[in-house]
């Protein structure tokens, strides 16, 4: 990732404590780029982890895949939503299909933002992962690359308004 971004938007470090910062909860499909997303936010190095348990941290909540795959374990990402300032679903610009279903973003009772991931992958279709997302509910939309840092200023700007 480009560190001057992070850098010159959150400063250096783990992102963690800033005061005036919405807390995002990070929801999506294994493999879509939750933990990574979460490194970049936190200015760390992005290597992989792959999220076994929800990871709270002060400004973000992580949350592994299969809680989002699996209906069972989607009661428990209901319950954390509630520590959160906004919940961010997350769709891969190269995902096949949406995991999300139309409609479903009143349900969070939170602001739901859309977060479109992976954009510098070869043959990432963004357009059609913003369209996923904006079925759901979602008006806010960002499309992020945490690997090169396109669109995390932008990200991090609408975390850093109050």
């Amino acid at each position: 990732m480009n560190k001057s971004v992070v850098n010159k938007n959150m400063g250096a470090g783990n992102g963690n404590g800033r005061k005036g910062w919405k807390k995002i909860i990070l929801v999506g499909r294994t493999g879509c780029g939750k933990t990574t997303l979460e490194q970049a936010l936190k200015g760390e190095a992005l290597t992989y982890r792959k999220t076994q348990y929800i990871n709270h941290f002060n400004h973000i909540i992580d949350t592994p895949g299969e809680y989002a795959e699996t209906r069972m374990l989607a009661r428990a990402l209901i319950i954390y939503s509630w520590e959160a300032d906004v919940v961010g679903l997350l769709l891969g610009a190269g995902e096949q299909q949406s995991l999300y279903s139309p409609g479903i973003t009143p349900l969070a009772n939170r602001e739901c933002i859309g977060i479109v991931t992976q954009i510098d992958l070869v043959g990432a279709n963004p357009a059609q992962a913003e369209e996923w997302l904006r079925l759901t509910g979602c008006e806010r939309i960002f499309h992020v690359s945490a690997v090169t840092g396109e669109g995390m200023a932008q990200l991090i700007d609408y975390l850093r308004e109050t």
